[in-house]
């Protein structure tokens, strides 16, 4: 299982800058407060970083993701971007492995089991509505969701060359 921090390490540039521009666009109060958070994180002032070019915030952003002493801010941006702009996706996981959630895609009581073929079948569901690179950083993410994860999980994210990271 991989944290987050690790996660935008791994994941593609094109993913990372998707998920930083979908931020910045969609969930804009997000966006400023993570520049905030990550800035004084790197004991930078805020405003040093948003007065720079809008491009240069985002690489900055994407790149201070990445970093160690990130992990928290990196977790919630990930949570934001999943529950919001990949809900259908999250929704659609849970729905075919029947787990309770709350309709948005937020789970309170995560299975102490998987079953391995409605697993299997659920990622094959989600890999045919959704961008290869999507599916696995979701799955990464939510095989993070308990400690040790799920065995299952785990077993098909090692031996499935597409959902590797």
């Amino acid at each position: 299982m991989l944290p987050s921090h690790l996660l935008f390490q791994r994941i593609s540039q094109e993913l990372s800058s998707a998920i930083v521009r979908y931020l910045r666009s969609e969930e804009r109060e997000v966006y400023k407060s993570t520049l905030s958070a990550l800035a004084t994180e790197r004991r930078l002032r805020p405003l040093f970083i948003q007065k720079r070019p809008i491009e240069a915030q985002l690489t900055w952003m994407q790149e201070s993701l990445k970093l160690k002493n990130s992990e928290s801010i990196a977790d919630q941006v990930l949570q934001v971007w999943l529950l919001k702009s990949k809900k259908d996706m999250v929704v659609g996981f849970l729905e075919s492995m029947g787990i309770e959630h709350d309709g948005d895609g937020s789970v309170e009581e995560l299975p102490e089991e998987m079953d391995a073929e409605k697993l299997k079948a659920g990622v094959e569901a989600m890999l045919g509505d959704h961008s290869v690179d999507e599916v696995k950083l979701y799955l990464h993410m939510f095989h993070g969701q308990r400690p040790g994860g799920w065995e299952a999980l785990g077993k098909l994210l090692d031996e499935d060359e597409r959902l590797r990271l």
